[in-house]
């Protein structure tokens, strides 16, 4: 691990930035982007952005092509995509995570996202055993109960009948429980895509689970918990606990970003569960039954459980606890020169929703409170920024979230005293990124 030397920022540096920023936000841009003007980077962008003709008069304009011509018509294969110069911008997937690339993960890019909704071919993936195309006409949705005295009439249904059902759209986050797991113990990956990119937000679109259970007369004093079970090779099956589906929070989901569901997010049907980790948000949803105890099945027993730093496992810890990660600027990325900068990120709650988020970059010793970007809204992405000048010295940036239950994101001091170095699941430290002199940012731990 790397420990930040006692003067890796000089105490002159902290204080220049907050006596700028007692000057009013317009006062500490202005000049912020003044020191910028002064190594002449105004003049160069200037010239970048206003062509000259070809004798080279500073005065005469040249218009581009695209101010002068006819451009392309209305897009003919019906489904737009986006500019050829965000070719780059794309879920990846980490080499040598998996043996097979059927049961794997893809990345969402965060570093290169605004706002807080995830474009859905963006979406982040995680597979047990591959995505399937299915035939919506096909798929059915099975309601029964593991006795039958727990519900008075067990229901199928199909795509047609669902979407003919009153519905919701909610935003949400979805988090894989093993995001940010590969840095339990030191460093492992360089960039915030890789380090938290199991993470995506959408509006999502659905018929609450509790109406399709009222159908089947389910007894709720005695029916405590649900198992979903997916269609997929892996035949993925979940507990939840009645009490979330009670609160009407728990849905079956058709839509997503205003269209249909992608076939690698689980279409035609998936489970919606605000708040719990993604393994339990079943994907190509074929079967709900209600019990009155947890199943314990494979993916509760085995996987998705805490290690303890005594060796012991937690299981059933499945609400995603508060969280935030800076996503500009982070690990990969290049300051090109001192200066005016606005940081930004994300925050996270599975209790909620975000209250406040504080900003550090000396490592922790200095904090402060970073603007919240509206909408802010129960276990969704919320979206933070503050204003900073780089003076060219070595910061290290943090951010730290706070939900409204008061719970305050750990650092990893705090996490590992109770969880240890080995585990996978649930890893809500506080992330550190180094922006050196050269102004290329690193991932490190701080001890």
């Amino acid at each position: 691990m790397i420990k930040a030397p006692e003067n890796f920022l000089d105490a002159d540096g902290v204080r220049t930035v907050f006596a700028e920023g007692k000057q009013g936000r317009r006062g500490f841009i202005r000049h912020a982007f003044a020191a910028a003007a002064a190594t002449g980077l105004a003049a160069t962008a200037r010239a970048q952005s206003n062509p000259v003709s070809g004798d080279g008069d500073p005065n005469i304009l040249t218009l581009p092509e695209h101010s002068k011509g006819l451009g392309q018509p209305v897009v003919t294969d019906g489904y737009g995509k986006p500019s050829k110069y965000e070719a780059n911008v794309q879920r990846r997937q980490s080499p040598g995570l998996t043996q097979t690339a059927q049961a794997s993960v893809s990345f969402a890019p965060l570093q290169s996202l605004f706002g807080i909704v995830t474009p859905s071919g963006l979406h982040f993936e995680r597979h047990h055993q591959g995505w399937w195309d299915i035939d919506p006409s096909k798929h059915r949705l099975m309601i029964n109960g593991s006795d039958a005295s727990l519900l008075k009439t067990p229901k199928v249904f199909t795509m047609d009948e669902l979407m003919r059902l009153p519905s919701v759209s909610r935003f949400h986050f979805i988090e894989c429980g093993a995001n940010t797991g590969m840095e339990w113990g030191n460093v492992a990956v360089p960039t915030v895509q890789y380090t938290h990119g199991m993470i995506s937000c959408s509006e999502f679109t659905g018929v609450p689970l509790k109406i399709l259970l009222d159908m089947c007369g389910v007894d709720y004093k005695r029916a405590r918990f649900v198992l979903g079970e997916g269609a997929d090779g892996s035949s993925m099956t979940r507990t939840v606990p009645m009490e979330l589906i009670e609160s009407g929070e728990v849905f079956v989901a058709y839509g997503q970003n205003g269209e249909m569901l992608r076939p690698e997010n689980g279409y035609p049907l998936r489970l919606v569960v605000p708040g719990v980790q993604g393994v339990s948000w079943v994907k190509y949803l074929r079967r709900i039954e209600v019990g009155d105890k947890p199943y314990g099945t494979k993916d509760e027993a085995v996987h998705y459980i805490d290690l303890m730093k005594d060796g012991l496992h937690r299981q059933y810890t499945s609400t995603q606890e508060c969280k935030s990660v800076v996503t500009t600027p982070s690990g990969g990325q290049v300051l090109l020169d001192k200066g005016f900068y606005n940081i930004s990120g994300l925050a996270w709650s599975g209790k909620g929703k975000i209250k406040r988020v504080d900003v550090s970059v000396d490592g922790g010793r200095n904090w402060r409170t970073a603007r919240l970007e509206g909408p802010v809204m129960s276990k969704a992405l919320t979206r933070f920024n503050i204003d900073w000048s780089w003076d060219g010295k070595p910061a290290i940036i943090q951010s730290r979230a706070m939900d409204e239950t008061g719970y305050v994101q750990p650092s990893y001091q705090q996490t590992r005293a109770v969880r240890g170095t080995r585990s996978i699941y649930h890893n809500n430290s506080i992330q550190s990124w180094l922006v050196q002199e050269s102004g290329e940012v690193k991932n490190v731990q701080l001890s």
